[in-house]
């Protein structure tokens, strides 16, 4: 299949609302219907796609696309949908995992770096005291596989918070309409996460 080929078929995607959704997630969680699992998967193909739009100008984008949508599976069969968080906040992580160690793999992207961008900076930022030296490379790549980690640990709500707003670029509004919460609430799962994850690392604080 060819990258427009693709499009087309993804321009036919059907957006679920709420009730819709809610609905197939009980029926393939609570009682395996294989039908609305697959409602599901191809629901938020797109979300796949908008974690490859970056990569498009590589040859290998539809591979790429391809490890993203077994990302998708594998958070689909994974996620617990009596917990409250938004299947796309919690799926984008293993998405963008499955491609990330796909790059890796192919060489196709200094992926260390990639994953500072769009990872390691702004969250860091945020946990670091900002009078502390700038770390060398090997140091902040060693201390973002603990973030990584550390983030794992963290109450679902929480981690999806920060990854929706340091990873995703989503905004405090639209992750309290998708959590079904305040945007208030938000910024304090925000800062509580943020707590979490620098008592978790406190013992590499002194290298940020």
């Amino acid at each position: 299949m060819q990258l427009s080929e693709y499009m087309k078929e993804l321009r036919k995607v059907k957006t679920l609302d709420r009730a819709q959704e809610a609905k197939l997630w009980a029926a393939f969680k609570e009682r395996g219907d294989e039908e609305a699992r697959q409602r599901l998967i191809e629901s938020y193909q797109p979300l796949v796609f908008k974690q490859a739009a970056p990569f498009a100008q590589l040859d290998c984008v539809l591979d790429l696309i391809q490890e993203g949508t077994v990302g998708l599976i594998e958070a689909a069969e994974r996620y617990d949908h009596t917990r409250g968080v938004a299947f796309s906040l919690f799926a984008v992580h293993r998405i963008r995992g499955r491609m990330m160690d796909f790059l890796r793999r192919e060489g196709q992207v200094d992926v260390a770096c990639l994953e500072e961008n769009l990872e390691g900076g702004s969250l860091k930022e945020n946990l670091v005291d900002t009078a502390a030296s700038v770390p060398e490379q090997a140091e902040s790549h060693e201390l973002a596989r603990h973030l990584h980690q550390a983030m794992a640990r963290l109450p679902d709500k929480e981690r999806a918070v920060l990854e929706g707003m340091y990873l995703c670029r989503e905004d405090a509004a639209g992750m309290a309409d998708a959590l079904h919460v305040s945007s208030s609430h938000i910024y304090r799962l925000q800062k509580t996460g943020i707590r979490r994850i620098r008592g978790m690392l406190s013992r590499f604080m002194h290298y940020w």
